[in-house]
């Protein structure tokens, strides 16, 4: 029997993915429907941001990293088939750059880990470089 992806990522991130990203990342959290039911895994990051990752088993994914408590901004790869996103040449995955309305095409893997853990090194860079800003200031 195939893992369900989730689970997959989620051991992934718990194994490897906090090792790895240990710089950024401060705890990953099982959202779970009922007692081993996973819904949703919650990596919170150490500058209290957090990226909210759903995969279900049918491959539709969103992978939503919220700041908007540090600076307005969210980052958010789906594959949602939107109408709006149409035009984009990768729909309907696509990727929402810094807001809801900035939507461009989405190059992310399509294995949920590698596709994970390509938008944790995105977020990496996101999370120092927003560290080396406020050092300046």
């Amino acid at each position: 029997m195939n893992q369900h992806p989730l689970e997959k990522i989620y051991s992934w991130l718990i194994r490897e993915g906090i090792r790895k990203f240990h710089g950024i990342i401060d705890e990953v959290v099982r959202i779970e429907l009922m007692p081993g039911v996973l819904v949703k895994v919650r990596v919170i990051m150490v500058d209290g941001s957090f990226l909210d990752i759903y995969w279900s088993s049918t491959g539709r994914y969103s992978l939503h990293y919220e700041r908007r408590h540090i600076d307005e901004r969210i980052y958010r790869h789906d594959n949602a088939p939107h109408r709006r996103h149409e035009r984009i040449s990768t729909f309907p995955k696509h990727y929402h750059n810094g807001s809801e309305d900035n939507v461009v095409e989405s190059y992310l893997p399509d294995e949920p880990v590698r596709a994970v853990e390509k938008f944790l090194e995105t977020i990496q860079d996101i999370v120092k470089s927003y560290r080396t800003i406020s050092r300046e200031e």
